[in-house]
């Protein structure tokens, strides 16, 4: 039986760099250049998203929040407010047997905060907030085999692999990260 949402909006959490918070229309413009940029999206799909196809997902990320009680947060520079990404947990119901029942772990960067540990620095915040507050006892994760930061990322957050699935994406690896 799922349980109630005890969350309707995103909780601001804060890192020494970063504030993850839910983000507003305001983050659109943001948002959409992001995920229309090559590189960001080489891992996560392969193809650069255009704005017909950015919107849905952004506001899936918000909408996540009074369905499920978790979603995503958009992750800002704590020094200049410049959106450096977006992630959090979510069901996306993407036909993997394997993730039915557990929230799932997602992130992306902009090509310029890569390689600077921000993603481990809002990934643990995000899990941290979830031990505390989600009680999921777990929560698991994909990410493409070639994309070996994002792995080592789920690695450092105490994800471990559990094999590969198949689905509208190719093949990715399964991770999951037990309370």
């Amino acid at each position: 039986m799922p349980m109630k949402p005890r969350f309707s909006a995103a909780p601001t959490l804060a890192t020494p760099r970063l504030i993850l918070r839910m983000m507003t229309n305001d983050d659109w413009p943001n948002y959409a250049a992001a995920w229309a940029d090559p590189e960001m999206t080489r891992h996560i799909g392969g193809e650069p998203r255009t704005a017909e196809v950015s919107w849905p997902k952004f506001c899936q990320g918000v909408g996540l929040w009074p369905l499920m009680g978790y979603g995503y947060w958009g992750f800002f520079d704590r020094t200049d407010g410049r959106f450096l990404g977006n992630g959090g947990l979510a069901r996306f119901e993407r036909g993997i047997d394997e993730l039915i029942g557990y929230p799932e772990a997602g992130w992306a960067l902009i090509p310029d905060a890569w390689g600077k540990g921000i993603a481990t620095e809002a990934v643990g915040a995000i899990l941290n907030w979830a031990d505390g507050e989600l009680g999921a006892p777990e929560i698991r994760c994909i990410i493409a085999p070639d994309n070996a930061p994002s792995i080592a990322v789920a690695k450092k957050c105490g994800f471990v692999h559990l094999g590969e699935v198949t689905n509208s994406l190719g093949v990715s690896v399964l991770m999951a990260r037990k309370r």
